[in-house]
């Protein structure tokens, strides 16, 4: 909504301007997020949106009390940039191709997810190395409600799902993962150029927001050469 777009980057403006002048001294925490609610008077998910643009600014690093991260090459991917954005960010050759975007119906997936719609923003797409192999193959479905309906006709700005999500005020607050890994099909094989049956990370997630609303739901298909996952345990989370 535009009154929390503008709430949220005000507020992102006025902390970063406080962290530049020491205010939060560096590696120091900033003030809770219920704190942060009653100062500026705005709701969870504008305080979130704040933090997430300090986050992309490089200001603040954000750390969840229990989750798990995906690194490539050893590097962990910051899921608060999108891994378009992450993976530039680290200088990699990879060239993101644009399989499918598009709205879709799919009653199936709506059914299992507990939506009352059952219409979703696709998009799917493949990293390649720049021999043309394929290292991930990434199938996003978002609900395609309120500001998000009628996405795939506006595009993504720079290319980022994650960037279109935030201004819609659409953060996630939590994630459900499910990992394996088996070989890959005939027709995916044919899509990354692979060798039918090698082994790749199955990753399915379903993200949420914090009124548990869902936010995105991702299949991705990952090198097990390259991409890893690593589960983290931490104390209490909060934002350094």
């Amino acid at each position: 909504m535009p009154g929390q777009v503008h709430k949220h980057h005000r507020i992102s403006r006025i902390l970063a301007e406080e962290i530049r002048a020491g205010v939060h001294a560096d590696g120091s925490k900033l003030p809770g997020e219920h704190t942060l609610r009653e100062r500026f008077g705005v709701s969870r998910t504008t305080v979130r949106q704040a933090l997430t643009e300090l986050g992309e600014q490089g200001l603040i690093a954000t750390h969840a009390g229990i989750g798990s991260f995906v690194t490539f090459d050893g590097t962990p991917l910051d899921n608060r940039l999108g891994w378009t954005q992450a993976l530039a960010d680290q200088g990699t050759e990879l060239t993101t191709e644009v399989l499918r975007f598009e709205t879709v119906t799919d009653r199936p997936l709506a059914a299992a997810l507990g939506l009352a719609t059952d219409a979703f923003i696709a998009l799917d797409r493949v990293r390649r190395l720049p021999d043309g192999h394929g290292i991930s193959l990434e199938r996003s479905r978002v609900p395609a409600v309120g500001a998000l309906a009628g996405l795939p006709d506006r595009g993504l700005e720079d290319g980022s799902l994650h960037k279109a999500l935030v201004a819609a005020g659409r953060i996630a607050d939590s994630a459900e993962a499910r990992i394996s890994v088996s070989g890959i099909g005939d027709a995916d094989a044919a899509t990354l150029r692979r060798s039918p049956g090698e082994a790749f990370l199955h990753q399915s997630q379903v993200f949420r927001a914090a009124d548990g609303s869902v936010v995105e739901q991702v299949t991705s298909l990952l090198d097990p050469s390259r991409f890893q996952l690593h589960v983290r345990t931490t104390g209490r989370g909060g934002h350094a």
